[in-house]
């Protein structure tokens, strides 16, 4: 189990330094941004999530909660920015030299995947982080 949450963490990792040539463009062009609402808050979220990254990142490699918190917070982000857990994969038809139909499909693996890394953390949480009570213990109040 921990040894799958140090492999989320890594590709949190490989997300973050993906991401940093992106977030240098967007420094070094930072005059030239439009600057419509959507825009903006699209930026703005990119400065979020990338350094979001370091703290899922963080907290799966040791296996605590706040990293699974901070992913929960950080997953309709990632959809929305298309930031990837293995999005790296996007970039195999542009070094192999292969059609639009191969990065279509891995675009489609990458989101399911994507999703199966939150079944996978939600499972997680509730079987080690947050475990039932027996049935027999009294329950304290919410």
């Amino acid at each position: 189990m921990k040894l799958t949450f140090r492999l989320f963490a890594l590709l949190d990792l490989i997300c973050f330094l993906f991401m940093s040539a992106q977030i240098w463009t967007i420094l070094t062009l930072f005059s030239d941004l439009k600057t419509d609402t959507f825009s903006i808050v699209k930026v703005s979220l990119t400065f979020l999530i990338y350094l979001s990254l370091l703290a899922s990142a963080a907290g799966q490699f040791q296996f605590k909660k706040y990293g699974m918190i901070v992913y929960y917070i950080q997953f309709p982000f990632r959809l929305f920015l298309l930031v990837f857990s293995i999005g790296f994969i996007t970039l195999l038809p542009e070094w192999l030299n292969t059609g639009p139909e191969f990065f279509s499909w891995l675009f489609r693996i990458c989101v399911v995947a994507e999703f199966f890394r939150l079944y996978y953390t939600i499972l997680s949480y509730k079987l080690f982080i947050r475990p039932k009570r027996s049935s027999g213990s009294p329950q304290e109040p919410v």
